[in-house]
């Protein structure tokens, strides 16, 4: 039973995800702080990574999922709106920073589902 719900390339997906979540958690967080910094370049988890991490998935391989590691780069999309040359812009950080805590919180659920599961099977054949 144990080896179901925690040996699958799904659940070690969620918690790369996860891991993600966290580190573009730090990322946003930064940007925040440098909105007025001149210069500063808004930075957040490679873009590849989601990609990566969904073709690691579908392999089924829990190693190549395993072997998944999120960073942080300059956002190559984010364009200086003003003459300073900061590329972050303090609305949209802020969609940024709504979406990720609920993807964060979704991610949660998922494995304290997992979680969840082993509980109620110890307590059924315990009982």
């Amino acid at each position: 039973m144990i080896d179901g719900l925690f040996a699958s390339a799904n659940y070690e997906g969620v918690k790369k995800m996860l891991d993600a979540s966290v580190l573009r958690h730090e990322a946003i967080a930064s940007n925040l702080a440098n909105v007025e910094t001149p210069h500063y370049k808004r930075v957040d988890v490679q873009a590849s990574f989601s990609s990566e991490l969904s073709r690691a998935i579908s392999s089924g391989s829990q190693d190549s999922v395993r072997r998944m590691k999120p960073s942080v780069g300059v956002d190559l999309q984010a364009v200086a709106q003003n003459r300073d040359g900061n590329s972050v812009q303090l609305e949209k950080e802020m969609v940024y920073l709504q979406q990720n805590m609920m993807a964060h919180q979704f991610q949660s659920q998922m494995i304290t589902g997992s979680l969840n599961k082993l509980r109620r099977a110890i307590n059924t054949n315990g009982a």
